[in-house]
């Protein structure tokens, strides 16, 4: 999978990040193959997993939330929308993994900006009883056998940053979208991560991280988790 859809160019972040690359002395280093980034809506994951595509020299394997069909129609009213939107997101990466075993690129260096174990972490939150029950019978058909990553980073960040990223980025869908539901997100978020132990994992602290304006702030981040090889580490700038 290519980093951009053949249709775009490259995007200003991206440059940055193509920028930020050379500032970071990465021989002799022994890099993760494959980086799995996650976080709620708003607090950075793809921004970082591109720039982390970028100085690895890594493909990127993202979300297309522009694809989804009903997701803007969520955003607006969960109640109504929220199954068909899980759905074609479930099936969407299912399609995705099924690409890269095709591919024979089941051992690659690449980035990816979710995790496939989070789909039914969000099920969780917005489907009914009724709804939930019907989403994991299709989830079990899924071949879902996705690569284990050697990384995983999860960004954290309170409500107040998320609410000032999603409107600094001006995506129209997404000025629906209550505090509420990022606040529940927040929430089931700490408790999937407080759990996961299926690869090393790096939980940083975005609230004071700016890693697309601020080159400082992204070496340090990329110095620390490329000493990460196990367990459970913390990530706290500015503490």
């Amino acid at each position: 999978m290519s980093n951009f859809p053949a249709s775009d160019a490259p995007s200003s972040d991206d440059y940055r990040a193509e920028n930020l690359s050379h500032e970071i002395d990465l021989n002799g280093r022994d890099l993760p193959r494959f980086i799995a980034v996650e976080g709620n809506i708003g607090v950075g994951k793809t921004t970082l997993a591109k720039r982390l595509a970028a100085t690895f020299n890594y493909d990127t394997l993202l979300e297309l939330p522009e694809d989804n069909p009903f997701l803007e129609r969520f955003y607006r009213d969960p109640k109504s929308a929220a199954l068909p939107t899980q759905l074609h997101f479930l099936l969407q990466r299912s399609q995705q993994i099924q690409a890269l075993r095709q591919d024979d690129m089941f051992k690659p260096v690449r980035v990816a900006d979710f995790l496939i174990e989070k789909d039914q972490l969000f099920a969780e939150v917005t489907l009914d009883s009724d709804e939930l029950q019907l989403y994991r019978q299709v989830y079990q058909h899924l071949t879902l056998e996705a690569p284990k990553p050697d990384l995983v980073i999860y960004l954290q960040a309170p409500l107040n940053v998320l609410q000032e990223r999603i409107h600094k980025r001006g995506i129209s869908a997404e000025r629906s979208i209550s505090n509420e539901y990022l606040s529940t997100l927040n929430e089931a978020y700490t408790k999937f991560f407080h759990y996961y132990d299926q690869a090393p994992l790096l939980i940083v602290n975005c609230a004071e991280i700016d890693i697309v304006d601020q080159q400082e702030d992204y070496q340090q981040l990329v110095e620390y988790l490329l000493n990460v090889k196990s367990g459970r580490h913390y990530y706290n700038p500015g503490k």
